[in-house]
């Protein structure tokens, strides 16, 4: 059983490295990484099963791919803190010729990473293959990703959905991060899209509610839960419900923080407000 302490205390940790990375360049998105931390640190240390070195072909192991890359902060730090490269590789975010760009890429040659993502829509499609790859392999392993609700907003996501149910790809779990925002506001505001519930559950997909999105304990229940689905058939959504901005009073029930980094004094609160805790930097 993990240890439920250890896995919080990371993600105050993640949240640190989140807000220090941003507020240094004054560039980046805090708001949807805060949200997706315990995700994160919780897929990470606990539910796949992934291998200790990195290696591209990622055969023999889990593999995750993130397709709302704008939140590259929470995945830099989560990289970091799982031992694919160095802590301090953190303070280069967004500088020239960093590994660490504003939206992951691979010809920097960052371990870890397996796809660019920032161009919405696409990591679905990615995934998909991925996971077929894997069952002509012969390799049990899962296929995770990550998508935003106001990404489903993009029009391959449904066809790379519709595909992935018609050809039973049951070795995928894809996750979507429902905060209801997204940069130009509520996701309902923006572009409404009813139930994502029952639209995944009419393409044919297993879906999964997680209600408490930034609770470690219940993303771990909800996780295992969707992982026990795999291998029936159909491919499986997690509903992750989340707070945009999570852990930081000013930065939570808005999408004003969406894309906006703080200044100093700002930077000041949000760290008090998520003490420090072992490994600091």
């Amino acid at each position: 059983m993990p240890n439920i302490q250890e896995l919080k205390n990371l993600t105050i940790q993640v949240r640190r490295d989140i807000l220090r990375m941003v507020h240094k360049v004054n560039s980046g998105h805090p708001g949807g990484s805060l949200g997706c931390a315990e995700f994160f640190v919780a897929l990470y240390q606990d539910i796949m099963n992934r291998k200790d070195h990195f290696e591209m072909d990622g055969i023999g192991e889990d593999l995750f791919f993130l397709s709302n890359g704008h939140i590259s902060p929470v995945y830099y730090s989560v990289l970091a803190r799982s031992g694919y490269f160095p802590v301090d590789e953190l303070n280069t975010f967004r500088l020239i010729d960093s590994r660490l760009q504003g939206h992951p890429t691979t010809h920097e040659g960052l371990e870890g990473v397996r796809i660019a993502s920032g161009s919405l829509g696409q990591g679905m499609s990615v995934a998909i293959g991925a996971a077929e790859a894997k069952k002509l392999n012969g390799d049990s392993h899962l296929i995770y990703s990550l998508h935003g609700d106001g990404e489903l907003q993009e029009g391959q996501n449904w066809e790379a959905i519709m595909y992935a149910a018609a050809k039973k790809v049951d070795n995928l779990i894809s996750t979507i991060d429902l905060n209801g925002k997204q940069i130009d506001g509520s996701t309902d505001d923006v572009l409404p899209m009813g139930s994502i519930k029952q639209k995944f559950e009419a393409f044919g997909w297993i879906v999964i509610d997680i209600e408490e999105g930034n609770s470690i304990e219940a993303i771990l229940q909800g996780m295992a839960e969707a992982k026990s689905k795999t291998g029936h058939g159909k491919p499986v959504c997690v509903l992750l419900k989340t707070e945009m901005g999570n852990g930081v009073d000013f930065m939570m029930h808005t999408h004003a923080w969406h894309g906006k980094a703080p200044n100093d004094e700002q930077l000041e609160i949000a760290l008090i407000q998520n003490a420090e805790t072992l490994g600091d930097y």
